[in-house]
């Protein structure tokens, strides 16, 4: 599937602009149709005048590093950004043991910046498999830490391509998820650290890193944690209970590692992952009441035929 090419004014723009790009190379599920158009901007500026520029009735959609995401097969209509490291992947020591971060920077990084600036409070980072814009839209967690218990402010370009500044509070962050608009595109963020001997930050790092190599198919191609964790309850668990470890359909298949997580064992479609979400999602309704909520984003459109409905219709 391909669509038709978009009448962008691109006059001034230092940016690569790639019509009807496709998503499958970009995502760690290796799966999705094409965008549109892609837009990579070359800088906070870049973005901003690109921005003032499209027309309104083009729809507009970031992506980050692509671990947290599910493209459907039909592709994504409009503009879909994704913000390059060589423009948005700095990092900076600022007074006071805070630092300053690019939002296409990797968490990961972030965890190993604060380590040589013998900072903590990052630890958890070290473990979550995406990119500081993700993060920030979602409250990012893992190992007991989540993004809000150290973010101080974000600056942020709105779809009329104005830059602005929030606040954490402003962020209304509540579990993965944040209440800032939608149309804002983080570009950075300031976080505090603690003072802390770079061996004990390097300890705990090392801890949350042999977590993930225990419990988690990290070298699948996955998307991370599928579900949210109801209150009072872990989604694996529920999953577990429902009989669905090891599940597939078509190409995907519920990881026999742990049951939160998708793979694409090789040969998936974007449908055969929702499609086994969703037929996890039911099970779990069925046999314990409770409705899981997706964590992974679902973006795009599917193909003819191949809408999943929620719950399975249920």
């Amino acid at each position: 599937m391909s669509f038709p090419a978009l009448d962008l004014d691109l006059d001034g723009i230092r940016g690569r602009v790639t019509p009807n790009f496709g998503l499958d190379a970009v995502t760690w599920f290796r799966v999705g149709g094409p965008a549109q158009a892609l837009f990579q901007p070359a800088d906070a500026d870049d973005l901003a005048l690109f921005l003032q520029r499209l027309p309104e009735s083009v729809p507009v959609l970031v992506i980050g590093v692509g671990s947290n995401l599910l493209v459907r097969d039909g592709g994504i209509e409009g503009v879909v950004i994704r913000l390059s490291a060589k423009g948005f992947g700095a990092a900076t020591r600022l007074p006071g043991d805070r630092i300053r971060v690019g939002a296409a920077l990797p968490d990961k990084r972030v965890a190993a910046f604060a380590l040589e600036q013998g900072l903590s409070g990052f630890a958890f980072y070290h473990g979550i498999p995406g990119g500081i814009g993700g993060a920030l839209r979602m409250n990012a967690g893992a190992n007991g830490g989540e993004t809000r218990e150290r973010l101080v402010e974000v600056t942020a370009i709105d779809r009329s391509g104005r830059r602005v500044t929030l606040s954490n509070a402003e962020m209304g962050f509540t579990y993965r998820h944040t209440a800032a608009p939608d149309d804002l595109i983080f570009v950075d963020a300031v976080y505090q650290g603690e003072p802390a001997d770079p061996a004990t930050i390097r300890a705990a790092m090392d801890e949350v890193e042999a977590h993930r190599e225990r419990a988690q198919p990290i070298r699948e191609k996955t998307g991370g944690s599928t579900f949210k964790n109801p209150p009072g309850h872990s989604a694996w668990k529920l999953v577990d209970a429902a009989g669905c470890r090891g599940l597939m359909i078509g190409g995907a298949q519920v990881s026999e590692m742990h049951c939160n997580f998708l793979i694409n064992t090789g040969s998936a479609t974007a449908h055969d992952l929702e499609l086994l979400g969703e037929t996890v999602r039911a099970r779990v309704l069925a046999t314990s009441g409770i409705r899981l909520d997706w964590e992974i984003k679902r973006l795009g459109i599917p193909l003819p035929g191949e809408t999943v409905e929620p719950f399975l219709g249920a």
